[in-house]
């Protein structure tokens, strides 16, 4: 069948079986529950992840994200409903017969043990040939490139060094599924960035399926082809990174994902196809094109706007301009590549606008106290009912 495509994101995704009717997850869960005592951790979860897939579990700490890996890889057995892998039912099944291999936030690295004897331990244990085990090792050191510190121990590594060796020993006996919990929570920033995208790398290489859990949401933006946004036990909504970030279902994703805007407001009606909502940011109604959602005159909703969404000026907008609110600049943040503006309106609203700082220098540029004016498009922001 032809490739599937979205726009949403401006990004072109041609792998999307989950939109294929007739594509077989590779790992469902079944209406699973787990508690600890009276405490409910994952409550009533159905969740599908397809081969091939590198797929994140994105949350806050406390939603049941871990829990639910910890039930994958078999450390936790569930209190209710069922969880199988390519077919297998998994209940009962301990986790060294899974063919599913976890990578932990602290890697747990053997320090007595050099780099390559690290990557062979699961192999040795697993009984292969000596020939076979090296061939896998230098395999795993080329595709991490730790081939010339395939000696040293774990406590002559840095923490980057460490979390390869760490991924590779995960890889080394080429399970169906990799899960990788906070896999970059102890690398600093700018590390950490570079490790996501060689970690797109080698899953594409590989061709594995990797579920990844984080509560990074920049982490879970770059590297998932879909991601899960879990509160609270449940999932609030699983979807593409542009689908999530562009259309959230509920006011705790749009919140959680990214920095919004949040105006509350009450429908009028529609008017030409589109949404007219009364909020107390503008003196006129605001106008939404959000079809999806099915509203009625009346109705208290929440307006959510993305910063870069948003234009600031100096001038007013023109006479008939949409979506036009009046502010006064409360503070400015300079980032770089972004300069942030936090705008108060007169009925007491900050809103958060950020812009792009194109050029080297800026003439005259917007200063703190200034009177702007803020506008932004119909399909600029999104409507929650919820």
């Amino acid at each position: 069948m032809p490739p599937k495509t979205s726009s949403v994101g401006a990004v072109r995704r041609t792998f999307s079986p989950w939109s294929d009717p007739a594509a077989v997850p590779l790992i469902r869960f079944e209406n699973v529950t787990k508690r600890f005592g009276d405490a409910v951790a994952v409550d009533n979860l159905s969740l599908n992840i397809y081969e091939s897939e590198f797929f994140c579990l994105l949350g806050p700490s406390g939603c049941g994200k871990t829990t639910l890996m910890r039930m994958l890889a078999g450390f936790e057995e569930p209190t209710e409903g069922r969880i199988t892998l390519a077919g297998q039912d998994l209940a009962g099944v301990p986790p060294y017969r899974r063919p599913a291999n976890m990578m932990f936030q602290s890697y747990a690295l053997f320090p007595h043990m050099s780099v390559e004897k690290n990557i062979a331990f699961g192999l040795k244990q697993d009984g292969l040939p000596k020939a076979d085990i090296a061939a896998r090792v230098d395999e795993m050191l080329r595709l991490v490139q730790l081939e010339r510190l395939a000696k040293r121990y774990p406590d002559q590594l840095s923490g980057g060094q460490r979390q390869r060796v760490a991924l590779a020993r995960a890889l080394a006996k080429r399970p169906k599924v990799l899960l990788l919990d906070e896999p970059l929570g102890a690398l600093d920033k700018k590390l950490r960035e570079e490790t996501q995208f060689e970690l797109m790398d080698i899953q594409h290489e590989l061709g594995m399926t990797f579920v990844v859990v984080t509560h990074d949401q920049e982490e879970a933006m770059t590297m998932a082809d879909r991601i899960a946004v879990m509160d609270h036990g449940r999932i609030a909504q699983v979807a593409t990174p542009g689908e999530i970030y562009e259309q959230p279902k509920t006011r705790f994703i749009a919140e959680f994902v990214g920095d919004v805007n949040i105006l509350e407001g009450k429908v009028i009606g529609q008017e030409n196809g589109l949404w007219r909502v009364e909020t107390a940011a503008s003196p006129t109604p605001l106008t939404i094109d959000d079809p999806d959602e099915v509203l009625h005159a009346g109705q208290a909703v929440a307006i959510a706007i993305r910063p870069e969404k948003m234009v600031i000026r100096r001038g007013a907008a023109a006479p008939g301009t949409q979506n036009a609110v009046t502010g006064e600049v409360w503070d400015i943040g300079y980032l770089g590549d972004w300069t942030v503006y936090r705008v108060k309106l007169a009925s007491g609203e900050i809103l958060r606008v950020s812009r792009a700082n194109a050029s080297r220098f800026v003439e005259n540029p917007i200063d703190w106290d200034e009177e702007v004016h803020l506008t932004f498009a119909p399909d600029a922001a999104v409507i929650l009912a919820e």
